[in-house]
């Protein structure tokens, strides 16, 4: 049978060495953002040039499982607000009394003040029962949408505007308070605004919560446990 593959190819060599440089600075310099936001409005133009990079992110079987839900109104926010301060309250009780001062002087939200919430959900249904990459790691179709996630993460450092990914919910409150199908899960809740400075080092280990690993202690060659050599 004759194949119908007629995709073109493109040149695959590296960066240049600004272009290259401005790609590690967007990884190296992200952070989560929860205090800094600036009242600016996010216009839509920006805010599409966002979702659009989300939208090329890969994703296994191309089933592209993401949406987007954009929210600017306040009832909104204010209804998911009070939904992470109630699972907020539960979970700081989940950690040591030596841990619970500084977890309760984290401030891990900033859902009122940032001007875009974005909720990106996955479509658990899309593309059918069986999908190519998917018949044996179902799961891939919620690792394909956090690829989503980063894509616009990056690009949003890029383009000046802070994210922050806001967690602390108790299953189902997202679903219900964005009326979300059967079938489509939210994956990550985002805090979008313009910023005019960023932390020089993620908050968490600026406050003493945690250090970054080190790098060597987590390559394993050709196995599990067998390092460099």
């Amino acid at each position: 049978m004759p194949s119908v593959f007629s995709a073109s190819l493109a040149p695959a060599g590296p960066f240049s060495e600004a272009e290259r440089a401005a790609v590690y600075r967007a990884i190296f310099t992200r952070r989560d953002v929860r205090s800094q936001f600036s009242p600016r409005p996010v216009d839509e133009a920006l805010l599409t040039r966002l979702l659009t990079a989300a939208h090329h992110a890969p994703s296994v079987g191309f089933m592209q499982p993401w949406d987007f839900v954009v929210i600017r109104d306040a009832a909104v926010k204010a209804r998911v607000q009070a939904a992470f301060r109630a699972a907020n309250a539960e979970a700081a009780a989940m950690f040591p009394d030596t841990r619970r001062p500084l977890y309760d002087a984290l401030k891990l939200e900033g859902i009122i003040e940032a001007p875009v919430n974005l909720c990106i959900t996955c479509d658990r249904n899309r593309g059918g029962p069986v999908v190519l990459g998917r018949t044996h790691a179902p799961e891939m179709d919620l690792f394909s949408t956090v690829c989503a996630v980063q894509n616009l993460w990056l690009a949003a450092r890029a383009e000046g505007v802070g994210i922050g990914w806001v967690s602390i919910f108790r299953e189902g409150a997202l679903r219900e308070i964005l009326s979300l199908p059967e079938g489509v899960v939210p994956v990550a809740y985002l805090c979008l605004g313009h910023v005019e400075a960023l932390h020089d080092q993620p908050e968490l280990q600026a406050r003493g919560w945690r250090d970054r690993l080190a790098l060597e202690t987590l390559i394993h060659r050709d196995g599990w446990g067998q390092g460099a050599g």
